[in-house]
């Protein structure tokens, strides 16, 4: 096909798209203005007339939806940052347990990525938090000096109170995406030739010390993508929060919706925020990815 086929097939497709997309957006736009609502976001500075059970800075029902939102998106990243945090810890632990010579170890790790990653994740959410802190009887589970303390109203950790919601989306989003990234971390692993492994064996350095020096450093780059995709689908599986009543930034939208019909301009925030935040840990993840490979070169 000669060049001038192919330029003309590009512009024939692009012009398709935006076809495509005109047409969606003059049926939305029709619809909108027939129904009366119309599109705008000057809803935004009204009062939001509902509470939030949880908010890290100041918030009351006579704050605006705009405030409101704010609150659910601070929330979000709140659990999602942690979340990436314990689950990167226990996947990676996992993960060197997986490919270790130990043999019991590797039989129960198998066994907790198979049955981590064959569970719907809203299933684990809802025994976190209706099996793991609801059920707890007597308000409390365990304490410890009073620096510890687990009941049915959350975790209290060193002064630091974590509710009920809360922690149960961080354990269950550790959990379930720690199964995945083990299997980053064991893939990784595993792509290092046979041969590096026998290198540092024949010099005499041991397994503790080539697998750090070594190995590790070798099956960085094949980690990245891997964590790279793992991290996005964590923050949009941040948004099931709905179900166990966390005031995420998705939950506080259907709310929104409910109260105002804005459904559109609603669903174009969420989408926005969500398209940003994974745009950054994308951007975060190539910066290391690119680090990673200059200390190689």
């Amino acid at each position: 096909m000669s060049k001038n086929k192919k330029i003309f097939f590009q512009i024939l497709l692009m012009l398709a798209v935006l076809g495509f997309l005109g047409i969606l957006t003059n049926n939305l736009i029709m619809n909108l203005t027939r129904t009366g609502i119309g599109f705008n976001f000057n809803w935004l500075t009204k009062p939001a007339s509902f509470s939030l059970a949880e908010h890290p800075l100041p918030y009351s029902p006579s704050d605006s939806y705009a405030w409101a939102l704010f609150m659910g998106w601070m929330n979000s990243l709140k659990v999602i940052i942690s979340s990436l945090v314990l689950a990167s810890c226990i996947g990676t632990l996992i993960g060197f347990l997986r490919v270790g010579k130990n043999s019991f170890f590797r039989i129960i790790t198998a066994g907790y990525i198979t049955f981590i990653r064959q569970t719907p994740l809203l299933i684990q959410l809802m025994c976190w938090y209706f099996v793991g802190f609801l059920s707890i009887r007597n308000n409390s589970f365990l304490n410890l000096s009073n620096r510890i303390n687990i009941s049915n109203k959350g975790i209290e950790l060193f002064g630091l109170n974590l509710s009920s919601e809360f922690s149960a989306l961080l354990f269950g989003l550790s959990i379930f995406s720690s199964a995945f990234i083990a299997e980053v971390i064991r893939g990784g692993i595993q792509s290092v030739p046979i041969g590096q492994w026998e290198a540092f064996r024949s010099l005499g350095i041991s397994e503790k010390q080539g697998f750090i020096k070594i190995i590790i450093p070798q099956a960085l780059p094949a980690f990245i993508p891997g964590l790279t995709s793992q991290y996005l689908n964590l923050a949009k599986n941040s948004t099931l929060a709905i179900a166990i009543g966390y005031a995420d930034i998705y939950a506080i939208n259907d709310t929104i919706i409910n109260q105002t019909g804005r459904a559109v301009e609603c669903f174009i925030i969420l989408l926005c925020s969500f398209l940003i935040l994974n745009l950054v840990i994308t951007k975060i993840m190539g910066f290391i990815d690119k680090s990673i490979m200059k200390t190689r070169i």
